[in-house]
């Protein structure tokens, strides 16, 4: 495209215009549309402004994209994409390099899209947390490398994870962890890769979390599996050891933080996973258990009341551990009278 090194300002006048434009393309339902899309905006991320300008009509421009990758994931869009990319679910078929990957995408728009994003990951200082926050990047990534029918693929897909990861290690690299990416890396390794750039960016990646796993701690894993917003049943949860350990500290994490996240996690229903609801019963009862001093400042936050609003769940699991949180809570007060 003639404009897509031009950065005068008669172009970045037009540049909103062009990428809404194309942005009808990008979310067509016919994939030759959108191929078309997804290489024009190639061509006009040569420069940081256009990046920057692509980047702040993310909603029209990397939602689409990403759509685009949930769908070769084999995902459906919204919660339900989440929730089956932390149970590791997710169907692909490949049929060779003319083949489609999940509910038909073509390796070739496959590849452009991960061009695309490649490219925007330059910018991953700036927009590594929200791209995160918005679109579960590193999660969606780890499973399309699992899936990676070609070399090609592989190599922008490692590369978009190193660059997001080396500039957002605090944030980004514990999520990675709970994702399994070290042992996917391992997995890929014995595969018999050839080219030398996907080789390098491997050995980059494998170092960088290597050397991030070797000085975290469990109360580490805790606060970036909160953090992230989506609960599992990490070796934590279930600790008694660690909550003997740790629930002061956590209640007590940067002026309650883990607690308001906590209570932000309950509040909402997680229709398409309510294993996260039971987790979090689970952890409140475990913080009014070992520090039962401090279950007015968790009934501030609302958790008392939604533990008993849980209790009338229609699933098993998490009446059961709601049941068992809102004993703490009767314990104590019953000991005081």
């Amino acid at each position: 495209m003639a404009i897509a090194r031009d950065e005068s300002s008669t172009t970045q006048h037009a540049l909103p215009m062009l990428l809404t434009y194309l942005s009808t393309l990008a979310k067509s339902s016919d994939a030759g549309l959108q191929d078309i899309a997804v290489q024009e905006f190639s061509a006009l991320l040569f420069g940081r402004s256009s990046r920057d300008q692509f980047w702040r009509q993310r909603s029209e421009t990397v939602a689409p994209l990403i759509g685009i990758l949930q769908t070769a994931a084999g995902l459906k869009d919204g919660g339900e994409s989440s929730a089956n990319l932390w149970r590791g679910n997710g169907t692909v078929r490949t049929m060779g390099f003319q083949g489609a990957l999940g509910a038909g995408v073509g390796l070739q728009l496959l590849y452009h899209v991960l061009l695309v994003m490649w490219q925007m990951s330059f910018e991953a200082e700036e927009i590594g947390d929200e791209l995160n926050d918005e679109y579960n990047i590193v999660l969606l990534y780890t499973h399309l490398l699992r899936l990676s029918p070609k070399e090609k693929t592989t190599r922008l897909i490692l590369s978009t994870l190193y660059n997001l990861l080396d500039k957002n290690q605090k944030s980004l690299l514990p999520t990675a962890v709970l994702a399994r990416l070290p042992s996917l890396l391992d997995n890929i390794g014995s595969r018999h890769l050839t080219d030398p750039d996907l080789l390098e960016d491997m050995e980059s990646l494998k170092t960088l979390l290597q050397e991030y796993t070797t000085t975290k701690t469990t109360f580490d894993e805790y606060v970036a599996e909160v953090e992230g917003g989506h609960l599992r049943w990490s070796p934590p949860h279930r600790s008694q050891t660690f909550w003997a350990e740790n629930a002061r500290k956590i209640i007590d994490y940067e002026n309650g933080e883990m607690a308001r996240k906590l209570a932000d996690i309950m509040r909402k229903p997680w229709d398409n996973d309510k294993q996260v609801l039971a987790i979090a019963c689970n952890d409140v009862g475990c913080l009014v258990k070992e520090v039962p001093e401090k279950r007015h400042q968790l009934e501030k936050l609302g958790l008392k009341r939604r533990v008993m609003e849980l209790m009338q769940s229609d699933d098993e699991n998490v009446r059961w551990e709601s049941l068992r949180a809102l004993g703490g809570w009767l314990k104590y007060s019953f000991d005081q009278q």
